[in-house]
């Protein structure tokens, strides 16, 4: 304990330089977002400037803030002055912030997305301010982007495990019952009470009892875990260290798959410096709490994620699910009592320990405590990772936070809950997001991911498309999954290549039913949704698709076809100089080009090379027809 009370005290003398002091300070975010982005070159082009100028300031490598569509993300703090975010920054950029932010006291409005702590600077407003922040709530992700999340100095001195010193005083029956009084349900999908899945694990026979971090994102379009192991992975620790003494557990694991290489490194960073605390091991900080943690890296199987599939890869065998009962909680790991917890459902914990059970439940829904994180992706103006209470609608999150579809396109529905969820069409776009609400409307919550869809996305092709996903996952085990996912994908396919009958509806309908009852885990039970909400939602598009041969979303290979209007075609030649297989015809500046419909493969790559002054080229589907005009990508 005095290790820990040690450290606290260096903490705050450290971050209290690092806010308060004389020199400026650079937060640079580098999570997977940022670097993807260029922030290295933006860090290594800051260095080389302060170096010139002979300039003293500190760069600190943050997590991701949020706003992935607008990083590279810099905060700039100047002593006495309010810090700034900028976003969209480069090399160029961070020069021309140096020379006119901390050389001349002139902050740089055009790359500002805010200031922080509330605070205006000028005519730059609050962050809070920013469209994509405004009525989110960042608790889970309260520390992302504005600390090293490699440095514990930083965690500690934002009152880092002080949840898991009042656990320690509560004891497991009191943290248990403040679990419980918040209402927390597992993050992860399933939405199970907490407190219970503990319940039953403390009181079941047997040790050693475990605890497992389910860090095995896998859902295409989700981000929410791997930018909180990177950005706050200390929080996610001092929660599996506060489950693990409510449950008993004396040993834990985080399965993270080998994708999430940052992640995995910032962790066994932290798990290091938490055992020089004292936090790991034998008797924490002199109590009798004895608790260790080991991470274990997945291939990235997605039925991995399933819990007894999880458990049996931790064990060095095949990922496959088992039956249940018996649950993991009475029969896990090694064949003893095991929890198993999504990341957000454990980063929640020290703040329900800290804050109180009553503050916790100050946001979300009559069943819904509390914040969702969730990634923004798709066809969606401003994307990343949010957080908002339980209960916000749909139609905020996509049009005020995520700033609604680029380019003018009309919103055709939002995919929740990964490829196992549901497409919810815009009429749903006021339902409130909760665990109940989405079940109600065919869908789920998932882990957080969110795909925004437009007018241009076929509602039989997505899908298909993720339907093609859960089938190649699949382990194979049951026949319902194993084979029903592959006949309902070879349907979906012929609808899509303009040979469906109205019996294949009927039959992908009935598919989805033998599939949802029979499948022997939570992959293959849900893996009909796509199909069965577009189904439900879309079911005209279906039908164009088996009676008119018509794709109205222009998107279906084989029923569309692409032809050159000849009144208007000039013979400039850009579409011929792109056409991969010389479908189209024609001698440049001489008679109008055309396409032989028997060589071209319905690529589009024609389509926005013909010049917008002549908009010659357009695309038919049955009796639909698009011309688009474009600018020439020359």
């Amino acid at each position: 304990m005095q290790a820990l009370q040690d450290a606290y005290r260096v903490a705050e003398a450290e971050w209290r330089d690092l806010t308060e002091g004389t020199r400026p300070v650079f937060y640079v975010g580098m999570a997977t977002c940022g670097k993807a982005a260029g922030a290295g070159r933006v860090i290594d082009q800051l260095k080389l400037k302060l170096d010139e100028l002979k300039l003293d300031a500190e760069i600190v490598s943050s997590g991701c803030l949020g706003p992935c569509s607008l990083e590279p993300l810099v905060i700039v703090q100047k002593p006495g002055r309010p810090a700034i975010c900028y976003g969209n920054i480069g090399p160029k950029e961070i020069n021309e912030i140096v020379d006119r932010h901390i050389v001349n006291d002139k902050p740089c409005p055009e790359f500002a997305l805010g200031a922080l702590n509330d605070e205006s600077w000028g005519e730059i407003g609050p962050l809070v301010k920013h469209p994509m922040l405004d009525g989110q709530q960042r608790n889970v992700l309260r520390n992302c982007g504005i600390i090293d999340p490699e440095k514990i100095h930083h965690y500690l001195a934002r009152d880092g495990f002080r949840g898991f010193l009042k656990a320690l005083e509560l004891g497991p029956e009191g943290v248990i019952e403040q679990v419980k009084k918040s209402d927390l349900r597992g993050r992860g999908g399933a939405g199970f009470p907490a407190f219970l899945k503990w319940h039953f694990c403390r009181s079941s026979p047997g040790d050693p009892k475990y605890l497992i971090c389910n860090a095995d994102e896998g859902d295409p379009g989700a981000f929410m875990n791997r930018s909180l192991l990177e950005g706050d992975p200390l929080a996610v620790l001092e929660g599996m260290l506060i489950a693990g003494l409510a449950i008993g557990a004396s040993q834990g694991y985080i399965y993270c798959r080998a994708e999430y290489p940052l992640a995995i490194e910032r962790l066994e960073l932290a798990i290091a410096e938490m055992r020089k605390l004292g936090l790991f091991g034998e008797r924490i900080l002199g109590s009798e709490f004895c608790f260790d943690v080991e991470i274990k890296i997945g291939a990235g199987a997605f039925v991995c994620g399933e819990e007894t599939a999880l458990i049996a890869s931790i064990e060095g065998r095949r990922g496959m699910p088992l039956p249940r009962p018996p649950f993991p909680a009475n029969k896990g790991l090694n064949g003893k009592p095991t929890v198993i917890q999504n990341v957000e459902s454990l980063a929640n914990l020290p703040l329900i320990l800290r804050r109180g059970h009553a503050w916790y439940r100050t946001w979300g829904t009559k069943s819904s405590k509390g914040t969702k994180t969730f990634a923004l992706a798709g066809k969606i103006e401003r994307k990343g990772l949010i957080e908002v209470p339980l209960g916000t609608t749909l139609r905020k999150i996509v049009y005020d936070i995520g700033g609604g579809i680029p380019e003018g396109k009309a919103f055709k529905a939002v995919q929740t809950g990964g490829p196992s969820g549901g497409c919810l069409p815009a009429e749903k776009l006021d339902l409130p997001v909760d665990y109940e609400s989405l079940a109600a409307a065919g869908s789920i919550m998932g882990s957080g991911g969110m795909v925004v869809i437009d007018e241009d996305v076929c509602a039989v092709g997505l899908a298909k498309f993720f339907l093609s996903f859960t089938k190649d996952e699949s382990c194979g085990k049951c026949p319902p999954c194993r084979i029903g996912t592959a006949v309902m994908y070879n349907t979906l396919e012929r609808i899509t290549e303009g040979k469906g009958t109205m019996e294949d509806l009927d039959q992908l309908e009935s598919m989805a039913e033998t599939i949802t009852a029979g499948a022997l885990c939570g992959l293959g039970k849900t893996a009909p949704n796509p199909v069965l909400t577009t189904l439900k939602y879309f079911h005209e598009e279906y039908k164009a698709h088996v009676l008119e041969g018509c794709c109205s979303a222009f998107e279906c290979k084989a029923l569309i076809a692409y032809h050159i209007d000849a009144e208007r075609c000039t013979a400039c030649g850009s579409c011929q100089k792109v056409c991969p297989t010389g479908a189209i015809v024609g001698e440049k500046k001489k008679d109008p080009f055309f396409i032989r419909e028997e060589l071209c493969h319905h690529c589009g790559a024609c389509l926005p090379r013909c010049p917008d002054t002549a908009a010659a080229i357009f695309r038919t589907s049955g009796k639909l027809t698009r011309v688009e005009t474009r600018k020439a990508a020359r």
